[in-house]
């Protein structure tokens, strides 16, 4: 293997044995350190994606890696058949972190939010006595919250739906954002077991809602006994520059250091990517008890779901983020690169618009989604030692590690704006 060090080779090899279901910037990574990354030609650059925001805590942290190490050389696997030394701290802490009185643990986002689905449904057949197999699930439109096939059902995405069904039934699009809509579609069924929504839509091309729309949104399901479940797989764990996109200004128990004035919690709390901080799958439901209760033995679980390794990596992850002050560095920074673009978007005409939250953000550029002309900024990015990638065709999304500083932050704003000034007409 050693004689297939070269990128195109590697490629190849992907496109030979591999499924077609990815389109990558062509960058064959091997190393990664902090914001950093190498790919097998030595070739250094900014990670500007962190594999969609799982790396928050930067690549290959030492304390995360550390807790991995020492965990692999004694136990990583029991099942959920017998107990294991390290679940049972895990939930005390996650539960205790996020201020929810139940954890239920998995391994991908996508997992996690077919598990909220089936508790969503549960509780409301056998709490808001729901007719048997009539509940219903409000979602937005331009969703994001993993490719299973219930999933798939309610996306608004022709390549992730079409040719794939039939299609689950027993769930109501609504504009995002779009508080008005929600409330017609609650006044007129009856039968509506929950809300499934994306504090922000980052996948849709970091679509940033109202300040006021979850807040409304609470209201809203509280008044109807409608569960609010938040999607938080992407946007929590410090990304928006609070612990969680849907705390606006709260404390999260002092871990963002902000007023708890606007906290909207929701009643499902859907986790993953970051808090393993990119180095094992892990992910998790959060809810209190009178929901979470509604799942008895037998009717959910998962082999690997709650394993010692995932356990002990997330704890020792989510540590880092409140150690570091991750959180609060990715609102300060935040404003910085938001202010830089807005700047140079005020003479451009490539860039029309710069939006998001924290160190989740994206620009629209001035072209049709089906142009190439994203994709190509992308890859002239590449060359000047920078990783993004397009989404939606002419959005790119900008979400670096939260470890970065604010002199690579500048650095990392020249590149961006550097390249883009090469695409002015």
């Amino acid at each position: 293997m050693e004689t297939l060090a070269h990128s195109q080779q590697l490629i190849d090899l992907e496109h030979a044995h591999g499924a077609h279901d990815y389109h990558p910037i062509p960058a064959v990574l091997e190393r990664g350190e902090g914001v950093y990354l190498w790919d097998v030609d030595g070739e250094k650059y900014f990670d500007f994606l962190s594999a969609y925001s799982a790396v928050n805590q930067g690549h290959c942290h030492p304390r995360i890696v550390n807790a991995l190490q020492k965990q692999a050389e004694v136990l990583t696997l029991t099942s959920r058949a017998f107990h294991n030394n390290k679940l049972g701290k895990y939930m005390e802490y996650m539960t205790d972190y996020f201020n929810f009185e139940r954890i239920l643990p998995s391994n991908t986002g996508a997992e996690a939010v077919e598990a909220a689905i089936k508790i969503t449904r549960k509780w409301g057949y056998t709490q808001k006595n729901i007719p048997e197999n009539k509940a219903e699930i409000i979602v937005c439109s331009q969703n994001f919250h993993g490719r299973t096939s219930t999933i798939i059902s309610f996306s608004s995405d022709p390549g992730s739906k079409n040719n794939f069904g039939p299609h689950a039934s027993g769930f109501i699009t609504i504009p995002y954002n779009d508080t008005e809509a929600l409330e017609a579609i609650l006044e007129t069924h009856p039968n509506i077991a929950g809300f499934l929504v994306e504090p922000i839509q980052g996948e849709a091309g970091v679509f940033t809602p109202d300040e006021d729309f979850l807040s409304k949104a609470r209201s809203l399901c509280s008044e109807y006994n409608v569960l609010l479940i938040a999607d938080e797989i992407q946007t929590g764990i410090g990304r928006t520059g609070s612990l969680l996109a849907s705390c606006g200004n709260c404390s999260c128990k002092g871990h963002c250091e902000r007023q708890a004035a606007t906290y909207t919690r929701p009643d499902i709390l859907i986790l993953g990517k970051a808090i393993s901080g990119g180095t094992y799958p892990v992910s998790a439901v959060l809810c209190d008890s009178s929901i979470m209760d509604v799942i008895q033995p037998g009717q959910h679980g998962s082999t690997f779901g709650g394993n010692p390794m995932a356990c002990t990596i997330a704890m020792e992850a989510l540590e880092v983020i409140r150690d570091e002050k991750l959180t609060q560095n990715a609102r300060h920074l935040g404003k910085l690169f938001r202010a830089a673009l807005q700047d140079y978007i005020k003479t451009s005409t490539i860039v029309t618009k710069v939006r998001g939250k924290g160190l989740l953000n994206a620009i629209v550029i001035n072209d049709t989604e089906e142009s190439k002309t994203a994709w190509n900024i992308c890859m002239k990015l590449k060359e000047n030692g920078l990783l993004a990638k397009p989404t939606h065709g002419n959005i790119i999304r900008f979400a670096p590690p939260l470890v970065m500083t604010e002199v690579q932050l500048q650095d990392c704003i020249d590149i961006i704006t550097s390249t883009l000034r090469t695409f002015e007409v």
